[in-house]
Formats: structure tokens, C-alpha cells, sequence
């Protein structure tokens, strides 16, 4: 008898846990994990310490869906609705682009400069998300930060964002101030927004069109306006580095990201604005990945 009852035990269906799902060979598991906490809104402590925990069928057709889209390419950030970015955990859409490890560079730079400017002023030239501008409204609790983006869908995103981490402030000086622009069009006295700003930071679309990477990858479910200029990549670049100095404070920065093969150009266009002091900066894979220059 004891025999038969193994048996039977070996054919019963193994109910579904963490521990099995992990052994799946479908998703790496790395993103099976994110999915399943996502999913569970479990941390990743209760992963370990309840993996052989039962899961019930709704939560394994929730994760299942959450499989099927990630296979079909679309990206994990997207499928949990989050992105860490600068140790914040910002809320993200198809509507902006995810924010990228590479771009935490770009706010190292900008708090370098900040250091030491009694309630300095920051312009963030097409913010997506809020990433750039809520990180460094977050480590500069003095800054007052202008955020700027052309698409009323990713305003809504920054918005929600900055609310969410308390980053708003009060409506009659606000923290963070999201306006409706195409580069610097909003910037005048009727705006309310006028220079000078102690930096200006940009994270703009530099994909040259008809790059084979906008066809590949998590870039296919990301709005294309963000990630190429539909032209040689640099027309963004140049409008915002022209119409930097008259923003800038004398002794103000210009502060851009750009592509891994930009960088020359981006810097030969800010010394034909007359900028100071140009240089490009490596991110952690060795690559020119930001330059920036001062303003005489």
C-alpha cells in the first residue's frame, strides 16, 4: 500500500510555488523573480523565505499573462509599471521612456555643479518620466527645478511621479514646475518661467533615424519621439545647446546626453556657442556618454 500511495503522490500535479515557476526556462530568473513580486507584491525576502509557499490559480494566470507579454519583448519596466532610477522608484507608461543606469551620470554631473548655489535653479529639457529632474530635486532639496516636455501624456507621468515622492511643493512655488514645451518655446515672461538658470540638463532623442536598434529590444515598445529625432541625431542636440546661453547664468552650465559616437560633435557645438570649459564624461562602461560645457 505505501508503494501505491508514493505513486499516486509522484503523479498528482505539483502545485504551483515560487521555487517551480523559478525552474521555468522560458524568462531568465532574474525577470521571473521581479514578475512574480510584482505580481505577489511580495519583496524579494519573501521570495526566498516563502518560495515553496502554494500559489493560488488567479496569481498564476496573473503571472502567466505578465510571461506571455514579456516573451513577445515588451519591456519589464513596462509590465510592472516601475523603474528605479537614482534610488527613487519612479512610476513609468509606454507614454515615456524608461529610465537607463547611464543617465544617473547625467545627474552626478548636475549636483557637482549645483554644490554650494543657495536655491539654484535647474532646467530639465524633455523630462519623460521626471527622472533627471525629480533625482536632482530629491538630492538638492534647495534646487527649483523646471521641467519641460512636449508630450501631455509624459507630463502626466512626471507629475504623478513627482507627487508621489513629495516632490511637488507648494502651488505658489512650486519644487518642481512641469510646463508643456517644445525645447525652449514656454520659456517667457508670459510663462511665468524666465532665465536664468544655474544649469540646464537634456536627456534628448540622439538615435540616428532608421537605426537598426529602434527595431530591437525593449526600444520597439518605447516611444519612438524620445528615443530619434527622425533625422542625423543631433538636430535636438543642436537647438538645445543654440539656445542655451541666453537661458544660463554667466558661469552656468550646459549639461547633455547623447550617443555613444556624439560625443565630438556634441562638443564641437558647444564650443561654437562659446562655451567654457568643455568636456565629455564616461559612464560605467567606459563610453563618452555626457558632455556639457560653462557659459563665460
Amino acid at each position: 500500500m505505501t508503494g501505491e500511495a508514493d505513486q499516486a503522490n509522484d503523479d498528482a500535479p505539483q502545485a504551483a510555488t515560487v521555487a517551480a515557476l523559478l525552474r521555468d526556462p522560458g524568462l531568465p530568473p532574474l525577470e521571473t523573480r521581479i514578475l512574480l513580486a510584482h505580481v505577489l507584491g511580495w519583496t524579494r525576502t519573501q521570495l526566498i523565505t516563502r518560495d515553496r509557499d502554494p500559489l493560488g490559480p488567479a496569481t498564476v494566470a496573473a503571472f502567466s499573462a505578465l510571461r506571455a507579454r514579456r516573451l513577445a519583448g515588451e519591456p519589464i519596466a513596462y509590465l510592472t509599471g516601475t523603474r528605479e532610477f537614482f534610488g527613487l522608484t519612479l512610476s513609468v507608461s509606454p507614454a515615456v521612456l524608461i529610465p537607463r543606469p547611464e543617465t544617473e551620470l547625467l545627474v552626478e554631473l548636475a549636483l557637482a555643479r549645483l554644490a554650494g548655489i543657495t536655491a539654484p535653479r535647474v532646467l530639465d529639457l524633455g523630462t519623460g518620466s521626471g527622472a533627471i529632474a525629480l533625482a536632482i530635486a530629491h538630492a538638492c532639496p534647495s534646487a527649483h527645478v523646471t521641467a519641460l516636455d512636449r508630450s501631455a501624456e509624459a507630463l502626466d507621468v512626471a507629475r504623478a511621479n513627482a507627487a508621489q515622492l513629495d516632490l511637488l511643493g507648494p502651488a505658489d512655488n512650486p519644487r518642481v514646475h512641469f510646463v508643456a514645451s517644445d525645447w525652449y518655446a514656454a520659456l517667457d515672461a508670459q510663462s511665468g518661467i524666465t532665465a536664468p538658470f544655474d544649469v540646464i540638463v537634456s536627456n534628448p532623442p540622439y538615435i540616428v533615424a532608421g537605426d537598426p536598434h529602434l527595431s530591437q529590444g525593449d526600444l520597439r515598445h518605447e516611444p519612438v519621439d524620445a528615443l530619434t529625432d527622425h533625422a542625423d541625431g543631433l538636430s535636438a542636440l543642436r537647438r538645445i545647446v543654440a539656445g542655451a546661453p541666453s537661458r544660463l547664468r554667466a558661469g552656468g552650465w550646459l549639461l547633455c546626453e547623447h550617443g555613444y559616437d556624439q560625443a565630438a560633435a556634441v562638443r564641437d557645438l558647444c564650443l561654437a556657442a562659446n562655451f567654457a570649459d568643455v568636456f565629455s564624461a564616461h559612464d560605467l562602461a567606459g563610453i563618452e556618454r555626457t558632455t556639457g560645457g560653462r557659459r563665460v
